[in-house]
């Protein structure tokens, strides 16, 4: 797999497995010089030896020891005559040359079971591996290619003697293609060390061709962890981690939007003819209709006095006033009828299903309609019940790639490209595989002067208003600030933590080359931690190198520990309650005898080390 520049980013590597079929191997064999060979003693050997014959019976082969060292390989090498009934089986392995990217490659591992009487692995056979992460699960079988078949006769004792026909039925081994990405492995390695000790991610994408420019979950690890003997030992640490380093928060991270929602919410408006571009609103420091008040960070008149004004400021009051104009406008009917066509804008522009981007399990978000809130509501709501959504909190979710696909859209003024981390296959890129990869999406009859309008509020987001962290000299940015309220549950009771930080951005307007989309949770305001963030990205990509005046801000990102202390809290309560519901079941059998007590102690002690490896 190579990235946008042809830097490798994963290949095979040859390894060697030492072979035994326990039947040749005669009773006077060397095994010192075996053993010293492999830097084993003897009785290390005997049980690797008796493992190998037990496997497959004396008569086949079988592993006794997987993925030699160099080392290793080179002295049986040397010494192999002097070992009859052992031979070296050559085997490649995957190896990435960088300890990024590992939640987008993905990993492989060996076929299960119930795999192997799918129809549909019907070419695979017990041992082998395959993709179960990532890309290498997408386009497994462009990686893997295709086994070759070459039959062999056998004698009474099983063992192959000759080929069958003399060859004449064998299929050649067709070997896998490699693949191409638009994703910058420097640009993802930069995003990862500034996302280093934080919780969130980073989407980047070329809104021309929907090409995936950067793709960081964090925290994340080092993909190398998943290979080789260890592989299975580091997987249980890694499942075990609080802060879930196994998860894409990318692609399955559900989060209100936030205030980078109000973009959306005044292109709807603009489009449905509720607002003009010069509408205002008087806001005095919230929204105080519907028995209810939003506050708003802003309380001095004008600040909100025409749409460009309110996007700058993020004036929450006005937000959420021009949602109820769009539902409760009269040309639909009712208010029902009204949230469902706000909810098919929204719908267009991607929101509530999944992108369908090339990465399995990816979240579609929460997009509330108005069988929802009749749900919700038990059919007695208005409008009035749904004011958060229009600042982006409430019953909306939506995932980063969702927010940075949106972006693109009025970037693009109006179309996409499904978001894809492959280029080509190969080296084509017209493989059937990507063909719907190239198709142009036109969401919505908005016009451009629509989208020109929120554009150009979102510039002013940067040079006027609360986004000014990403100002790039010479380049024209567009972006949104956003402060998403944050609360979890620790110990049974709803605690309102720290905000979630989110930012949006694009650039440069006239010319579109990245959009991105960022979140750090737990992190305070959009401004302080993901706009750095996102404008260190983009700037980056545009530049390819960070100007000096603005190098403080990659200092303050890479110092920064952002991971809340209650994840840990909330694990270790989890541990806490595992256990004392394991001791339960053992009190409710237990035996009173003494001995008895003393290995149920032993047996928890025993799952408690499994479980959690203390």
């Amino acid at each position: 797999i190579y990235d946008r520049k042809g830097k490798v980013m994963l290949y095979n590597q040859v390894v060697y497995d030492l072979m035994v079929t326990a039947y040749e191997v005669p009773k006077d064999l060397d095994t010192m010089l075996l053993c010293n060979a492999l830097g084993i003693d003897t009785t290390t050997y005997k049980k690797l030896f008796h493992r190998a014959s037990v496997k497959n019976g004396p008569r086949r082969k079988a592993a006794m020891i997987e993925q030699l060292t160099p080392e290793q390989t080179a002295k049986l090498q040397e010494n192999m005559y002097a070992f009859p009934g052992f031979e070296l089986s050559e085997r490649y392995i995957r190896t990435y040359p960088n300890p990024h990217a590992a939640l987008v490659l993905g990993y492989i591992g060996e076929i299960s079971k119930s795999k192997l009487k799918d129809e549909k692995y019907a070419s695979y056979r017990q041992g082998d591996y395959l993709g179960i992460n990532g890309l290498e699960y997408t386009y497994e079988d462009v990686l893997r290619g295709q086994r070759g078949i070459h039959y062999l006769e056998r004698d009474n004792f099983n063992r192959p003697t000759e080929p069958y026909l003399k060859g004449q039925l064998d299929t050649p081994a067709v070997a896998g293609r490699s693949i191409e990405l638009y994703l910058d492995a420097e640009l993802q390695a930069y995003g990862e060390e500034l996302m280093a000790h934080k919780l969130g991610s980073v989407v980047a994408i070329d809104p021309k061709t929907g090409g995936i420019l950067a793709m960081v979950s964090a925290p994340s690890y080092d993909p190398n962890l998943l290979r080789g003997a260890e592989r299975s030992r580091n997987f249980a640490k890694l499942e075990r981690d609080a802060t879930h380093p196994l998860y894409n928060r990318a692609i399955k991270g559900e989060y209100n939007p936030g205030s980078t929602m109000k973009p959306m919410t005044a292109l709807i408006a603009l489009d449905a003819g509720v607002i003009t571009p010069s509408f205002g609103y008087p806001c005095m420091g919230g929204y105080y209709s519907c028995g209810r008040r939003i506050g708003c960070t802003h309380t001095g008149g004008g600040h909100a006095a025409n749409l460009r004004l309110a996007l700058a400021h993020s004036c929450n009051a006005y937000f959420v006033h021009i949602l109820r104009l769009m539902v409760d406008a009269k040309k639909y009917g009712s208010v029902k009828k009204g949230v469902q066509r706000w909810h098919d804008y929204c719908y267009d522009f991607g929101f509530g299903r999944p992108t369908g981007v090339d990465l399995p399990y990816e979240g579609g978000g929460t997009l509330p309609d108005s069988a929802f809130y009749n749900r919700m509501y038990r059919g007695n709501w208005n409008s009035c019940n749904m004011l958060f959504v229009g600042m982006g909190q409430g019953e909306i979710a939506l995932t980063p790639i969702q927010m940075t696909n949106a972006l693109s859209i009025i970037a693009n003024k109006g179309y996409y490209y499904t978001p894809h981390l492959v280029k080509s296959i190969g080296g084509n890129e017209h493989d059937t595989m990507l063909a719907k990869y190239h198709v142009k999406h036109t969401v919505t009859n908005i016009p451009d002067t629509v989208f020109r309008i929120v554009a150009l509020g979102m510039q002013d987001v940067v040079e006027h208003g609360t986004g000014k962290v990403a100002q790039l000299p010479g380049v024209n940015v567009c972006a949104k600030t956003g402060t998403v309220e944050n609360k979890a549950n620790v110990g049974g009771t709803v605690v309102k933590m720290k905000d979630h930080s989110v930012f949006v951005a694009f650039a440069p307007r006239e010319d579109p080359k990245i959009a991105i989309a960022v979140v750090v949770e737990n992190a305070g305001f959009g401004a302080s931690w993901a706009g750095p963030v996102a404008s260190l990205m983009m700037e980056k990509y545009l530049n390819d190198t960070i100007a000096t005046n603005r190098k403080h801000l990659e200092t303050k990102m890479y110092g920064a520990n952002l991971i809340n202390q209650y994840i840990y809290t909330i694990d270790s309560m989890q541990r806490m309650k595992d256990r004392q519901r394991y001791e339960r079941r053992l009190e409710q059998g237990r035996i009173t005898d003494s001995i008895q007590r003393v290995k149920d102690s032993m047996v928890m002690d025993k799952w408690y080390r499994k479980i959690y490896g203390q």
